[in-house]
């Protein structure tokens, strides 16, 4: 949102106006100080003299045809005829200059040198060219108080800069840097303009309506949250949410990053929290938002490796005394946002400042579709696009994610020279972006095609016949980034994700080394982002969901982000056993991997060939070779309850029995 700049009155002269003549002028006398040390006498050589005699000799020889006195310095310059600079002078103390050169000689007593050229001239040595200086020398006067005077000069301009309170001053150092976007902005941000979000936008309603009615609640003897936290991943809207807390209200809005309060000089952070305080009590009801938080609401020694930072904890102080400092009913507001919540310190999280948190998740299906809508108001896209499934396909994405892909879908078209945005834009956007950009010019031989296609095939094959592994979107052999070939899924969006759905993933992502062992009778280093990912993802079975036979219910995950003091809360004995189950869990899923290969083995082999053959296939393909999944994903089924708006049938893990009544687990 911009800043609200107010036009000067008219007749009165803004800041910059009454400043622009100053600085002129000092440009013209740095400039014209410049150009006298510089270029004054730059063409000239001189010489000095070592006595009268040497002068009166080129004198009689003709060598000098004008001569300047110097009553004052007592003092003499000769200037020389061109034949007799070059005479005077070598080359090397011309440097190619062209001037005519002079020599300088002292002389005793005024009365009896100016006798002496009154004879050269009666002589016919000068012809009247002499000339007589009674003043002092006042190039050499600049010379000397040349750069005095300027520093008097800059040392009377920068006070009066200082004294006429300017905003840029040494003296506004410790003033507030928060941009102030006033309730007559006509560029405001509305719930309108934030699409999803529904749950953070019910709970900040609250702070809109006591910024419109505060009665309703001082009445009866509420008080309003001082303020609110919004915490959040990057990209899901905070600050975007926050100015539509402003517009909404039509209240003044302070916007400020946490880092604008850290600086060099001490005591400048606590100030100008000082200063932001003050400005928002003059124009209360007002919001205060302070992005970034983190920068200086870190807690205090909560590390001791990094050392202590005096001047953040000092400023860290102020802003906790200043939120303690105005009254509940004042009407001034604290927002602010950051998304690591949990490296904040706990006075600052405390009833009475920041009484809430509000959590802006990533967001989900039907978010996600009215981000979309909301990106593609003003692109030409085509009347069957299906905004449903753009957003089924970016699962996990951001806002400012989803507008990356609309943009970068408007690139893609224009590039093919397209009247408007398609279908196939978008998801080669999505490709785009998630795996990098395709990269058809890179040399592959046969073999490197047949063993991507076997190892990705691989993928398709296992994936299709698992109960929880994410439906199959399209299987690509083309080079994309730093992968040679790819498999792309549908990620399911699951609420609570049961152990078989994790062992499942598991399995499909080790189904491409197992076809590599089995079908090429050697494995390759194209599984090693594999292999990362289930190593994860077992360490994080055992280790975080207590999903193991021989380590069953324990965690050591600390979500609170507080256990610093050690970095493996158990012993050497049960570090082996974590690694033996995680070793346990990934051979049998990989073994599981290679029977289900086998049994499949004729459909893989078809399916590698056209691979090969087309380089990218997509689920239809699949469908021709192995049937249809018997298996509906959950998408399907919160799309179909969506539809019939109804919440989908709860379905047991084994069909076969009926779930016990009053023996559910609550979180289900």
């Amino acid at each position: 949102m911009p800043q609200n700049n107010k036009p000067a009155k008219p007749g009165k002269k803004s800041g910059l106006q009454k400043l622009r003549p100053n600085i002129l002028w000092m440009y013209v006398l740095i400039f014209g100080f410049l150009g006298i040390i510089f270029f004054s006498d730059r063409s000239t050589l001189t010489r000095q003299l070592e006595s009268f005699n040497d002068f009166e000799e080129l004198v009689e020889k003709g060598a000098i045809e004008k001569i300047e006195v110097l009553r004052n310095k007592k003092e003499a310059i000769g200037t020389l005829t061109k034949e007799a600079t070059q005479a005077e002078f070598t080359d090397a103390e011309r440097n190619g200059s062209t001037a005519q050169g002079k020599v300088t000689v002292k002389f005793g007593d005024s009365q009896t040198f100016e006798n002496e050229i009154k004879q050269w001239e009666a002589d016919g040595f000068f012809s009247g060219k002499v000339s007589y200086d009674d003043a002092s020398d006042y190039s050499s006067l600049l010379w000397g108080f040349g750069p005095i005077l300027l520093l008097i000069l800059f040392w009377v301009f920068f006070m009066r800069k200082m004294g006429r309170g300017s905003d840029s001053g040494v003296f506004s150092v410790g003033k507030s840097k928060a941009r102030v976007f006033d309730k007559d902005n006509d560029q405001k941000v509305t719930f309108k303009d934030v699409a999803g979000l529904h749950e953070a936008k019910t709970e900040i309603e609250e702070i809109v309506e006591f910024l419109k009615n505060p009665s309703r609640y001082t009445d009866l003897g509420g008080k309003i949250p001082k303020g609110a936290l919004l915490v959040g991943p990057p990209g899901t809207g905070k600050t975007m949410l926050a100015k539509a807390v402003a517009g909404e209200a039509n209240v003044p809005f302070f916007s400020m990053s946490g880092s604008d309060f850290v600086e060099m000089f001490v005591g400048v952070g606590a100030s100008r929290v000082r200063d932001l305080f003050r400005q928002a009590k003059e124009k209360s009801p007002c919001i205060v938002f302070i992005d970034e938080i983190d920068a200086v609401g870190r807690a205090r020694g909560k590390n001791a490796n990094m050392g202590a930072n005096d001047e953040r904890e000092n400023t860290l102080n102020q802003l906790l005394t200043e939120m303690d400092g105005f009254g509940s009913n004042s009407g001034v507001i604290i927002l602010a946002a950051t998304n690591r919540a949990d490296i904040l310190d706990k006075a600052l999280l405390r009833a009475g400042r920041f009484d809430r948190q509000i959590y802006v998740d990533l967001p989900d299906l039907n978010d996600r579709v009215e981000i979309f809508n909301v990106h593609l108001r003003n692109k030409k896209i085509e009347p069957e696009l299906d905004v449903d499934l753009l957003a089924r396909q970016t699962p996990g994405f951001s806002g400012a994610d989803i507008a990356n892909v609309c943009n970068e879908a408007a690139l893609i078209a224009a590039r093919n020279n397209k009247k408007m945005i398609e279908r196939q834009d978008f998801i080669d956007a999505v490709d785009r972006i998630i795996g990098g950009l395709e990269k058809r010019s890179k040399i592959l031989t046969d073999e490197e095609k047949r063993a991507i296609a076997i190892h990705e095939a691989g993928h398709a094959t296992v994936s299709w016949h698992l109960k929880y592994a994410n439906p199959l979107i399209k299987v690509t052999i083309v080079p994309r980034g730093k992968a040679l070939g790819a498999a792309w899924y549908l990620p399911e969006e699951r609420q609570i994700v049961p152990q078989q759905a994790l062992l499942d993933e598991i399995c499909s992502t080790l189904g491409g080394r197992a076809a590599e062992e089995l079908f090429l009778g050697h494995i390759s280093t194209g599984a090693a982002n594999d292999l990362e990912r289930v190593t994860k993802q077992a360490y994080a079975m055992v280790v975080y969901y207590g999903m193991s036979d021989k380590i069953p219910n324990i965690s050591y995950y600390d979500s609170t982000g507080q256990a610093y003091g050690f970095s493996k809360p158990y012993s050497e004995d049960r570090a082996e056993a974590i690694d033996r189950e995680v070793s346990r869990i990934i051979s049998e899923q990989y073994e599981r991997a290679k029977d289900l290969l086998r049994a499949k083995a004729d459909g893989h082999g078809e399916l590698a060939d056209v691979l090969i053959a087309r380089e990218v296939i997509f689920t239809e393909d699949v469908e021709k070779i192995f049937g249809k999944r018997q298996w509906t994903s959950r998408t399907e089924e919160i799309l179909r309850a969506k539809e019939a708006e109804t919440p989908p049938p709860f379905i047991p893990e084994n069909p076969t029995e009926e779930p016990e009544q009053g023996n559910q687990d609550a979180n289900n």
